[in-house]
């Protein structure tokens, strides 16, 4: 199986929302039980899979700034957020069998390694699928920033960005129903059109490393797996799109 897989690596950008209830925030074990069975599936495949989770159903930094809050206590409060959710989802993995690891960039050793990119590396070659938690540790970086870091670091040979559309649109799909999806994009055109495929840094961060970026849906039965194949899924964000 391995010789078919184009990426053998991957770094697998998750929002928060994949775990939310039917309310649109929380924890839901039902959709943690959900996304665990999608990424076993995955992991059969013999792919090396790292993931950086959001915490966007958890808490919304944005909100509190609005009512005055300190922007880097609010950005400390979403990275708390995220290790909740690594943990949520590392508990549906290991029930599915699939030994997991979370790592935190802010260190709580009750409850997650400490980040350490060796160790990381050795985790994934020991066929250990691994969470990264807690971001980047700093505030001002979000989410998009952390999982392109962690991807150059760890040696990722493709960005993947989960989303509940198949892929990056010139226009919002949902209101307006003669938007055009893109299959391929430069890293200019996406941050030039600002079609929110990550933000800026994220971007930046991987045009600079000539890191590929694929958008599509996580929740269309086998779109992940097609495109780890090398099918045409999504949209690919790369230097040299054709």
């Amino acid at each position: 199986m391995n010789q078919k897989l184009v990426y053998n690596r991957i770094l697998l950008k998750i929002s928060g929302e994949a775990l939310a209830g039917p309310e649109g925030y929380g924890i839901d074990p039902v959709r943690a039980e959900r996304l665990a069975e999608h990424l076993e599936t995955v992991n059969e495949l013999g792919v090396e899979i790292a993931i950086v989770i959001g915490a966007g159903n958890l808490w919304r930094g944005k909100q509190g700034i609005k009512r005055g809050m300190d922007r880097a206590t609010a950005d400390y409060m979403g990275m708390l957020g995220t290790v909740m959710n690594a943990m949520a989802l590392m508990d549906a993995l290991e029930r599915r069998g699939i030994i997991t690891r979370v790592q935190s960039a802010i260190e709580m050793r009750a409850v997650a390694e400490p980040y350490i990119r060796r160790r990381a590396i050795r985790h994934l070659e020991k066929k250990r699928l691994v969470i990264f938690g807690a971001g980047t540790g700093n505030p001002y970086f979000s989410t998009d920033t952390a999982a392109a870091l962690r991807a150059m670091e760890i040696g990722a040979e493709v960005l993947i960005k989960a989303t509940k559309v198949d892929g990056v649109y010139d226009k919002d799909p949902k209101k307006n129903s003669d938007a055009k999806l893109f299959e391929t994009l430069s890293y200019i055109d996406a941050i030039n059109l600002r079609l929110e495929v990550m933000d800026s840094t994220a971007l930046s961060l991987c045009m600079d490393n000539k890191l590929p970026i694929m958008v599509l849906n996580m929740w269309d039965h086998d779109a992940l797996e097609r495109g780890l194949l090398g099918e045409k899924v999504g949209t690919l964000v790369s230097d040299d799109p054709r």
